[in-house]
């Protein structure tokens, strides 16, 4: 495919205009303001159009697209307690298939195309995401409460086997990352066992760190620390970690976070609307720490909107440092794109860069309010909309183009999932 006469945000996320690209299989071959010589089947013309990396979505919880808008309004306990977890008590495996389904719709149409993830019924949101064509770093989070050992744990044999048979699969689109859900939601003996177990595999690690004031504070009441220092004690960062939120974290922290390769996952919609707090991604990104960006899950955000997310991500650091200089829209760019693929191990990915696959998004930029272009870069993170997004491929395959999908029956889609749903609320 090639595209033709197009407008391109390059891999030091500058705009160049009037750019051929070419992309031959899985990959990008050919960038440049000359047309190439041999042929690449499908001509794409570029005009009033923008061609880009497609968005990675570190942190979120995709299954949860059936509580979007079910508890709101409330304190993070309430939610949590008198909302969420009765809800998920009563999900199964077939709910969790057209729950992911339907959040690989909303990704793929807001130019999503790879999503680290974080739940359970593994198995169902496997064949969701192969059947999609996304790409997903998927993890099967551990929670205890007593002193078991790691492998007594029904989630943890869970996660063995999702690893053991699904690492790396659908030609490279699945990967399988390990997860601790959060310090408070686990106890030592299984942090350092996770930990020792991770290593041992050479896999990812996904947890929550820092997300709430409360969370933060009670780790220290307990363990005479912070989460990232007691997580660190264990020898949970040892291995490459995306923690996500970071909202509380203070001091040494983000020496530890530094010094271990942490990537840390804003959340910026969630953690406002939880009212959990924003975290200091200009402290983080002076430091050296890599940034990327997530949505958490729609129960909480409400939407998959990564334009969105990356306006929330530029303007809520403005808003807590009273520094209308802190984060750049580039800045902005390299979280939602680049800093994501790394953090997910698909250092290939995240660029458009001759080499590196064709996981490419474009965004029709014709419309009024993308004018006049001043820089399009601010354009894009300040002045776009999730509806600009026209086309979506993961590895020079088109998902997604003017409103067709060709991977997901969008409107069964939608009805299984509402039918789900229903029958989850008729069991409560």
């Amino acid at each position: 495919m090639l595209f033709n006469n197009i407008t391109i945000i390059d891999e030091n996320f500058q705009a160049a205009e009037n750019m051929y690209v070419g992309i031959d299989g899985q990959t990008i071959t050919y960038i440049s303001k000359e047309a190439p010589k041999k042929a690449f089947g499908r001509v794409y013309d570029g005009k009033g159009k923008l061609l880009m990396s497609g968005f990675v979505n570190t942190h979120a919880h995709s299954p949860m697209t059936l509580m979007r808008g079910y508890g709101e309004n409330l304190a993070l306990q309430d939610w949590l307690n008198k909302k969420i977890f009765p809800f998920e008590a009563k999900l199964t495996g077939e709910a969790v298939y057209w729950a992911t389904m339907l959040a690989m719709a909303e990704s793929i149409r807001f130019g999503i195309v790879s999503t680290t993830d974080m739940y359970y019924f593994s198995e169902a949101m496997v064949k969701a995401i192969e059947e999609s064509g996304a790409k997903n770093n998927i993890s099967r989070s551990i929670t205890c409460f007593d002193d078991s050992d790691l492998f007594d744990l029904d989630g943890a044999k869970e996660m063995k086997a999702l690893y053991e048979n699904h690492h790396n699969g659908a030609d490279g689109r699945i990967k399988v990352d390990m997860s601790i859900h959060a310090e408070y939601t686990s106890t030592p003996k299984v942090v350092r066992q996770m930990a020792e177990y991770t290593s041992s595999i050479g896999a990812n690690m996904h947890v929550h760190l820092s997300e709430t004031q409360t969370e933060h504070e009670e780790c220290k009441q307990r363990h005479g620390m912070t989460p990232a220092a007691y997580f660190n004690k264990l020898g949970l960062f040892d291995t490459p970690a995306t923690a996500a939120h970071c909202v509380w974290i203070e001091g040494e922290d983000f020496d530890i976070l530094k010094e271990k390769g942490v990537t840390v996952a804003s959340n910026p919609v969630s953690n406002m609307k939880l009212a959990s707090g924003v975290c200091n991604v200009p402290k983080l990104l002076d430091k050296g720490i890599r940034v990327s960006l997530g949505t958490d899950s729609v129960a909480s955000n409400n939407s998959l909107n990564f334009i969105e997310e990356m306006k929330y991500l530029a303007t809520a650091a403005k808003e807590r440092l009273k520094d209308p200089t802190a984060v750049t829209p580039a800045q902005a760019l390299q979280a939602a794109t680049r800093a994501g693929a790394l953090s997910q191990g698909r250092d290939d990915c995240g660029l458009l860069k001759t080499g590196y696959r064709a996981d490419l998004i474009v965004l029709d930029i014709s419309g009024p309010h993308m004018h006049p272009i001043h820089d399009l870069c601010n354009n894009v993170v300040y002045s776009a909309s999730g509806s600009d997004v026209i086309m979506t491929m993961a590895d020079g395959k088109i998902l997604y183009e003017n409103g067709r999908y060709f991977t997901i029956d969008l409107e069964k889609t939608i009805y299984e999932a509402g039918r789900a749903t229903k029958k989850i609320l008729q069991a409560l």
